[in-house]
Parts: C-alpha cells; sequence; structure tokens
C-alpha cells in the first residue's frame, strides 16, 4: 500500500512550541504502511528494528501510550520518511518503563532512572544504587502501611466481635421480656 503522505501543518501551542499535524489517516492504513515501510527496511534475518503497531501488539499499549512516552522523553525512536522506528534500545526502554509504572513508580522517577544509563551502559553501576535505593524506600514505606493495616484489621475485628456480643445478649434479652 503506497501512498503519498500529504504535507504535514504546523501551528503554534500556547507555551510557544510547534505543534505538528500529520494529515488525516485511518489508523489501520497508517499502521500497515508504517509495519510495511519498516520491514522494508529491516536488514535480512534481523530483528533490530520494530514498527510502532509492532510494539504496541508485544506490550499491549495503544499507539497513544507510546507517543506520549516518547513526548515525555523516554522513548526517541527514529523517524524514517516521517514512520516511527524503534531500536532493540527503545524497546527494551519501554520493557522497563512498564514495569516500573507496574510497581507505581512516577515517570519522573522513570526518566531519571533511564537517563543514569547513558548512551552506552556507562551509568549502569548508577542505575543499580538508585534502584537499591529507591526499593529500600518502597519497602520500608510498605511494610509501615502494612503494619498500620494490621493494627486497623486487629482493632475492626475487637470492634466486629464486641459488636455482635452485645447484639446476641440483646436478642436473648428480649427473647426472654417476651
Amino acid at each position: 500500500m503506497n501512498t503519498p503522505l500529504a504535507p504535514r501543518k504546523t501551528a503554534k501551542r500556547a507555551n510557544g512550541a510547534q505543534a505538528v499535524s500529520t494529515p488525516a489517516i485511518p489508523d489501520a492504513t497508517a499502521a500497515a504502511d508504517a509495519q510495511a515501510f519498516v520491514d522494508s527496511h529491516r536488514d535480512a534475518g534481523t530483528t533490530e528494528l520494530f514498527g510502532i503497531t509492532e510494539l504496541c501488539k508485544e506490550f499491549d499499549v495503544t499507539l497513544r501510550a507510546l507517543r506520549f512516552y516518547e513526548d515525555k522523553g523516554l522513548l526517541s525512536p527514529m523517524r524514517i520518511n516521517g514512520a516511527r522506528v524503534y531500536t532493540r534500545r527503545d524497546r527494551a526502554r519501554l520493557a522497563l518503563i512498564l514495569r516500573a509504572k507496574a510497581i507505581g513508580s512516577p515517570l519522573s522517577e522513570i526518566k531519571r532512572y533511564l537517563d543514569l544509563y547513558g548512551d552506552h551502559g556507562e551509568g549502569r553501576a548508577q542505575q543499580l544504587s538508585y534502584v537499591i535505593s529507591r526499593t529500600d524506600t518502597a519497602i520500608q514505606e510498605l511494610e509501615a502501611k502494612r503494619a498500620k493495616i494490621d493494627e486497623t484489621l486487629a482493632e475492626l475485628r475487637v470492634i466486629n466481635t464486641t459488636c455482635r456480643r452485645q447484639l446476641e445478649l440483646r436478642k436473648r434479652t428480649d427473647k426472654l421480656a417476651d
């Protein structure tokens, strides 16, 4: 499916940044074109490049989510003829983003963690130290919350048991009075 791309329109956002709008192309057509493009530029026998739809399917995320992570500086796909093309590095970063989100990390922490890595892994020791520090803190916070929950549950059980006894006692007293 080779369709010529319509020119892009630019407009100024309220913050002064330029917004680029793409022509209205149905998502299915755009996805098929992008996938065909990635496939045609992939070296034979390698899977070093990924199209946006490939990553969306693999990680069960939306196109919008990937674009959002790109806007936040978490992913940096290459652009080839306007199509987003993701590398193995982008794919690994996406996996880390989703894993960190699953345990409740905010995007600002995720970005900091990813930025520590550097261009060639020179910050790996810093990354590991950061993760150890962050997880130690999270573990302490969760254990404190669990202790508070256990304390609250114990108090609720006492209240519940007391109320049940009082209700049972009232029922017996009411039956004897009848």
